[in-house]
């Protein structure tokens, strides 16, 4: 079962790591290029991953505007994706 610890901790991976490669998730959100409920996903997919400990690792090393998320992050394609929309 996922606690109200585990979304919040989630969520805030998931905003660093669009952070890290160079996106705002609020802009993203309030401009419609990402809705809500696909940020919700985003958090649900981020709640199922084991690679918490490499995330953080990976996400110590610094801003990389543009750059790809990890392979093993369960929400590459969508930051791809996002981060395709502002070229």
């Amino acid at each position: 079962m996922t606690t109200h610890a585990d979304l919040k901790k989630h969520a805030e991976l998931f905003d660093r790591m669009a952070a890290t490669v160079g996106l705002d998730l609020e802009e993203e959100a309030v401009s419609g290029t990402l809705r809500f409920d696909e940020i919700a996903e985003a958090v649900l997919r981020c709640t199922r991953c084991g690679g918490v400990g490499a995330c953080r690792t990976w996400l110590a090393e610094g801003v990389r505007p543009g750059a790809d998320a990890p392979d093993f992050c369960r929400n590459r394609d969508l930051l791809g994706y996002l981060n395709e929309q502002q070229a």
